[in-house]
């Protein structure tokens, strides 16, 4: 992680959300913590890594999340040459749907 954004301050925030047991808390902290604009721009830009992930052309992504061509752009570079945090988080879902799929074919 780069100085600039891991200080005391960021570390503090980044365990707080660890503290977080379920998707509720989770939301319930992020409405605090942003407006309902930042949320959707988050929210926003990780539709948008899902849809790149799954191959997805950048164009067509812009089209169908309705985010611009210079967001999904920026999370584009992010998903390929971040710190794989989209990554992560992507895959571990991924995992967590199959093992679901699995377990309610099983």
């Amino acid at each position: 992680m780069t100085k600039y954004a891991y200080n005391k301050k960021t570390k503090q925030l980044f365990k707080a959300f660890l503290q977080l047991k379920n998707e509720s808390e989770v939301a319930n902290f992020c409405r605090d913590l942003m407006t309902e604009s930042e949320i959707e721009e988050f929210a926003g830009r990780f539709d948008v890594a899902m849809e790149l992930s799954k191959g997805l052309p950048q164009r067509q992504t812009s089209k169908e999340t309705g985010v611009s061509i210079a967001t999904v752009t920026r999370v584009n570079q992010w998903l390929k040459r971040g710190m794989n945090g989209y990554k992560t988080v992507i895959s571990r879902l991924n995992h967590h749907r199959s093992s679901i799929m699995l377990d309610s074919h099983g």
